[in-house]
């Protein structure tokens, strides 16, 4: 990609914002002569902006305040580079160079570096993982996603109401799975139930059961809900937002009796179930948009545990890339690593769907490359072009609007595929009310 500078754009009106931002920034002129870095610049490579001012790179490769220069071959390319080097002190560094052009010639270069020394240590051209691997699959490395894991484990403990929330592909699925694996209940079931995937009429007996002839088209001798199969476990309410106001009631008196009544019975079945629910969206506005019980709220919101999207916890990218490498590799018989400059594309890629997402891109990777070491050709036309793409045309930074604009990208590409809304719903994971109100909702049909 080609930058220019407008010309009622001064240079000196971007330097205060460049010096707040987190990353580390040197300005190189077309000689590739320093004539400029920001604060955690300084920091990271612990010089100072006099110590470096009117230097060459070559020098400050010779005096080894980083190696090698990612500047110098921006300048014979004359293109966008990332590259992953290190600093004079070992600190493992994810580098990239933008040509900023006057014209045709390249008038200045601004690299931007990020510390990356905590998601990976040095083997070759290849980034291993440093981090912490618990329970189900979860991967800790960066501090956010450190301190999930510190409070889940501190939950799975206890008996605790937990309710865990982020965005879709985050792994709240995961964290539920390791507080029942981690905790006092690790020897009863773990029952997964999905609230947005069962039909609104038949929701009630799946999640308490009924007894025998309860309504027409009944199993004779009945059947056991949910619930009651979660006796002495773990009962997981997976995509809570979803449930019916008239069953949130009901839900809320076993949260507070402790026992539920299947359909057809009159005596209630004592349980001794721990719940825990999840949900991808913020049940505060539910609640004032009276779409969701405040008193049902607040008894699910006992102790909460929000997972961070991937996109704000980058040392945790790496470790997931190898993780499922690895597992994709030995289930598909293939020996395959990971080019460095494959990584950078990776870990600059803002990964709207998670770790679902990533995990999806990982094994597409691991079939389709042709080569043993997947290299950035590999990744260019479906995470590279959509990076930049992204970063061209979003104009409305907010979270809400992301997942909207997601939302709406994903029910069009199902719209335009399958024939029915209740196919829809299928693929998707929802029920078809769902699906009706989320087209009603972003004005989508089959003519749109």
């Amino acid at each position: 990609m080609k930058y220019n500078i407008p010309q009622e754009i001064k240079i000196e009106e971007l330097l205060p914002i460049l010096d707040g931002i987190s990353d580390a920034v040197f300005i190189d002129d077309a000689k590739g002569i320093c004539r400029w870095c920001n604060g955690p610049c300084e920091e990271m490579y612990n010089i100072s902006l006099d110590e470096i001012t009117g230097k060459s790179v070559d020098e400050l490769e010779k005096e080894g305040i980083f190696a090698p220069s990612v500047t110098k071959r921006v300048l014979v390319e004359k293109r966008e580079l990332t590259i992953i080097h290190e600093n004079r002190h070992g600190r493992r560094l994810l580098t990239t160079g933008t040509p900023i052009f006057d014209g045709d010639s390249v008038k200045m270069i601004i690299t931007t570096s990020r510390d990356i020394t905590r998601i990976s240590k040095s083997e070759g051209d290849h980034s291993v993982p440093v981090a912490t691997y618990i329970g189900s699959g979860m991967v800790a490395g960066s501090q956010p996603m450190k301190n999930v894991v510190a409070l889940t484990k501190k939950l799975a403990a206890v008996n605790s109401t937990v309710l865990i929330t982020g965005e879709s592909g985050v792994g709240k699925g995961l964290i539920a799975k390791t507080l029942h694996e981690e905790g006092i209940r690790y020897k009863g079931p773990f029952v997964t139930v999905n609230c947005g995937a069962i039909p609104e009429n038949l929701i009630e007996s799946e999640l308490f059961g009924y007894v025998a002839g309860a309504f027409t088209g009944s199993r004779a001798g009945g059947k056991t809900g949910f619930f009651e199969a979660a006796q002495g476990g773990t009962i997981f309410l997976d995509e809570i937002s979803e449930l019916p106001l008239n069953l949130q009631v009901k839900l809320l008196q076993v949260i507070q009796e402790r026992s539920i009544t299947p359909v057809g019975a009159v005596k209630p079945v004592p349980i001794d179930v721990r719940i825990v629910s999840a949900t991808n969206r913020d049940l505060e506005s539910l609640v004032r948009e009276g779409k969701f019980r405040e008193d049902l709220y607040y008894r699910l919101n006992v102790v909460p545990i929000n997972v961070p999207p991937l996109r704000d916890r980058p040392e945790d990218i790496v470790p997931l890339i190898h993780m499922y490498l690895k597992r994709f590799n030995k289930a598909l018989g293939e020996n395959k690593t990971i080019s460095s400059a494959a990584l950078s594309i990776l870990v600059k890629y803002p990964w709207p769907g998670n770790i679902r997402e990533l995990q999806n891109i990982v094994e597409r990777l691991v079939i389709t490359s042709s080569s043993d070491v997947i290299g950035d050709e590999d990744i260019f036309i479906f995470i590279k072009e959509g990076a930049e793409n992204n970063a061209t045309v979003v104009t409305d930074f907010s979270l809400a609007a992301a997942l909207e604009k997601a939302e709406k990208n994903i029910l069009q590409q199902a719209l335009e595929t399958y024939k029915s809304t209740r196919a829809m719903a299928r693929v998707l994971n929802v029920s078809q009310p769902t699906i009706v109100r989320k087209l009603h909702k972003y004005g989508l049909s089959r003519d749109s």
